[in-house]
This record gives C-alpha cells, sequence and structure tokens, in this order.
C-alpha cells in the first residue's frame, strides 16, 4: 500500500533542466569548454558537482584557464546562475501540479526528494506554489551519498515516518531512479523524449511520457505491486 508519494524536483516537477544546461554551459565557456546542449543532456541527474567532475575527467581545463576556481567552485557558480534563472523563468512540469494534488486530496503526503541544496528546493516551492501541497522537502546534499545513492529517500521516508515500500518514488532520470529503486520504493519514471526508450529505465514499476499521464489507474496498478531492491 502507497503511504506516501515522494518527487524528485529539477525536471520533474519543475521544468528546470534547460536551466541547468544554460549555466553549464556558460561557466564551462569560461574555462574553454565548449558544450552543446545535446552533449550537457548526458549528465542529466547527476549533482552539479559531479557533472564538473564528469567534464573535467574527460577534457580538463588548465589552472590558468580556471583562474584559481576549484571544481567546487566552478559548480556553484553554476548553482547560483540556475537559482536565479529558476526564480524568475521556471514553469511547472506538465501535470506536476495536478498529480501533487492527487495524492494531497487522498489525504498522502506528499514530499520532495532532490539532489539539489535546500536553497534551490526552497526556490522551486515558491516559484511552482507548491509550498502548502507538500508535507516536506529534502536535499541529498544533506545526506552521506548523493544519487544515484538511495540515502536520500531513506532519509525522506524516515522524515515522513513511513517505510520505504509503502511509497511511490517519482523520477526523471536514470541516476533518481536508482536512488529510488535501491531504496526500495515503488517507482514511476518520466524519461525526458531523447531518452525514453533508454533500458536504464526498465527497472520502474510504471513508465509515463508525461506526467499528465498518471492516473487512478496508475495509482491503483501501484497499489498492488510489489518491490524488493
Amino acid at each position: 500500500m502507497i503511504h506516501a508519494a515522494i518527487f524528485d524536483m529539477d525536471g520533474l516537477l519543475v521544468d528546470s533542466e534547460p536551466h541547468w544546461r544554460a549555466m553549464e554551459r556558460e561557466v564551462f565557456d569560461t574555462v574553454g569548454l565548449h558544450l552543446t546542449d545535446e552533449e550537457c543532456k548526458q549528465t542529466t541527474g547527476l549533482p552539479i558537482l559531479e557533472v564538473v567532475r564528469y567534464w573535467f575527467a574527460r577534457a580538463p581545463w588548465t589552472d590558468q584557464a580556471a583562474q584559481g576556481r576549484t571544481l567546487e567552485d566552478l559548480a556553484d557558480a553554476i548553482t547560483h546562475g540556475v537559482h536565479e534563472r529558476i526564480a524568475h523563468l521556471a514553469e511547472p512540469m506538465p501535470g506536476a501540479l495536478d498529480t501533487i494534488a492527487f495524492f494531497v486530496s487522498r489525504g498522502i503526503p506528499t514530499a520532495i526528494a532532490s539532489a539539489s541544496p535546500m536553497s534551490l528546493i526552497e526556490v522551486v516551492i515558491d516559484r511552482i506554489g507548491i509550498r502548502d501541497s507538500l508535507t516536506l522537502w529534502h536535499s541529498a546534499t544533506l545526506e552521506a551519498r548523493n544519487k544515484p545513492a538511495p540515502d536520500v529517500y531513506w532519509g525522506t521516508a524516515r522524515k515522513l515516518g513511513v517505510l520505504p515500500a509503502n511509497c511511490v518514488a517519482f523520477e526523471d532520470s536514470g541516476s533518481g531512479l536508482r536512488s529510488a529503486y535501491d531504496a526500495g520504493m515503488q517507482t514511476v519514471a518520466v524519461p525526458g523524449a531523447f531518452e525514453y526508450n533508454d533500458p536504464k529505465f526498465a527497472i520502474a514499476d510504471v513508465i509515463l511520457p508525461s506526467l499528465t499521464e498518471f492516473t487512478s489507474d496508475t495509482f491503483d496498478t501501484l497499489q498492488t505491486t510489489e518491490h524488493y531492491s
């Protein structure tokens, strides 16, 4: 039985991925790494510091190009820029508000479990107007390990007072889906169109092209599904 619904945030509840990619390209340009939008999509779902490490390992820039900035400094610059863009420009993903309302109307607690820092979660919650619909929100940056480790989902379930097996988690990325799956939760994957058919999403209990496709029938299916990681 489902006793709580837990949502990823970036790319799932809020259309933030274009803003992350824009800032990644802007900041990486300053160290001489010129990425395309398609290349940025390769790291969708990874914590931003892991994104910086990913590209540094593949196309290392010089200390001179970095002008004394560490990998952490670059990650912070991207995050700061994303805060500003999302606060003024971001919109909810199609079906996101209705899906949250579905659970609220049934008295089922709702939460966010995000790889992003708590400060950005707060920005998004206010930008798309869901503060009063959520029971709580939790950041993987407050756990020992970020996604794809299951820590943030375990922590969110613990804060909700619900067993992981009685939670349904919604994720749009492979990294996030692995996190929720390994936490032992029911899972709904909502991949972007560019990777909808990627086999990494096969572990999900349900795969949807959009949250607009989430229905009471989907919920009933999840209610009768048992998942053991």
